[in-house]
């Protein structure tokens, strides 16, 4: 059934990168053993697609939210906005959001602005959020401290073990992707091997962060179960226990996946 195996916490499937085969993209991860998929927005142009493909596939959820690298392009109203399509619509959490301190053009400033906007919508509707951390895990935690919310994922997690921790004890769980599969990737690896079962959940980010075996094409949510069977690897564990443990805590942070399509708030 859906949500209860390989979940692919964090993938864009309406990315342009998908064009008119995002129906072959799901045939094909479904076929690879992908049961459960999460689409989170970018900006308020993407919130209709990420619904309406929702709506129209099972085992497909979504989040809404505003990207950090989206912000220059958005405006105070788009705010407004998400928290009109969050009191109508089945999303399960509030996301992409979060801060990226790695791309210099975008400023810091703007991106905490909407970043904790965001956070208080998220303790309004009482939704989880899926984060964005790239180079700023510190200065999220910070405003995370200040504005608590109903936990979450912190995606693409390449932070310390000491901040990893601190994330759990928020109701945090960490997304672990493709470049887990890479051999240089020493701290990713090392903490993908040591976290304790109940920290990780698996995402792709497709059509980013290609794993290993796939530099020159989009990555799919059907490179999941090459993702597991790494991770499973380095925890010393199967694929299908690791499934299970990562499917358990998928499912414990975003209550939108148990008991069918979320209703409408």
């Amino acid at each position: 059934m859906p949500f209860d195996g390989l979940i692919d916490t964090h993938c864009h499937l309406d990315a342009a990168e998908f064009g008119n085969d995002v129906a072959g993209v799901l045939q094909r991860a479904r076929a690879a053993g992908v049961t459960g998929f999460i689409v989170p927005s970018v900006d308020v142009a993407s919130f209709d697609a990420v619904a309406a493909l929702s709506a129209e596939h099972a085992d497909v959820r979504h989040a809404l939210g505003i990207h950090p690298l989206f912000v220059a392009q958005a405006h105070e109203g788009d705010l407004d906005l998400l928290a009109q399509h969050l009191a109508g619509s089945r999303a399960i959490a509030i996301g992409e959001i979060g801060l990226d301190h790695h791309v210099a053009d975008v400023d810091p400033e703007l991106q905490r602005q909407f970043f904790v906007a965001q956070l208080k919508l998220a303790r309004r509707f009482g939704l989880p959020v899926i984060l964005h951390v790239r180079r700023a895990v510190d200065a999220i935690l910070r405003e995370l401290r200040r504005i608590e919310v109903p936990g979450g994922i912190a995606h693409a997690f390449n932070g310390s073990r000491q901040q990893a921790d601190i994330f759990r004890a928020m109701g945090f769980k960490l997304g672990f992707g493709g470049s887990s599969t890479f051999a240089g990737s020493t701290r990713i690896r090392r903490l993908a091997g040591e976290l304790p079962a109940d920290a990780l959940v698996l995402e792709t980010d497709a059509p980013d962060i290609r794993p290993a075996w796939a530099q020159d094409v989009p990555n799919e949510p059907g490179n999941l179960p090459g993702i597991a069977a790494v991770i499973a690897e380095l925890r010393q564990t199967s694929v299908e226990q690791l499934a299970r443990e990562t499917a358990h805590n998928a499912r414990s942070v975003f209550p939108g996946l148990a008991g069918g399509v979320p209703a409408a708030r």
